[in-house]
């Protein structure tokens, strides 16, 4: 009797853990980051510094800094482009364009939107 018990728990902890592994984990993974490209800036200039700062979080508010991404045009106002993925079929687009200053921040978000209007 005892046997059967401890196999039926076994048994109920590996379809438990089965269904969790199953859920898809909704946090950025950064694809590509540039900022300038409208100034000529070699694609994907900036997508270390956006990994380093938004990898892994299920939101992240991206300010470029110029000392970590390479800047050679620095009298051009620049854009920045990112793409990300939140999970392996959801991919992600967002721009700053170059009137919206120095300093601005770009917003990426993996949270899922519930409510009305989505």
């Amino acid at each position: 009797m005892n046997r059967t018990i401890h196999r039926a728990c076994a048994i109920a902890e590996i379809v438990m853990l089965t269904g969790v592994s199953g859920a898809e984990v909704r946090t950025i993974k950064v694809i590509s980051g540039t900022y300038g490209a409208n100034c000529g800036a070699e694609n994907g200039n900036a997508t270390h510094d956006l990994t380093l700062q938004c990898d892994g979080l299920d939101t992240c508010q991206y300010t470029p800094d110029r000392k970590r991404i390479s800047d050679a045009t620095r009298v051009c106002r620049k854009d920045l482009q990112a793409e990300w993925r939140c999970t392996d079929s959801e991919f992600h687009t967002a721009m700053l364009s170059p009137e919206a200053g120095v300093n601005s921040t770009l917003v990426l978000s993996c949270v899922e939107q519930n409510g009305p209007g989505h």
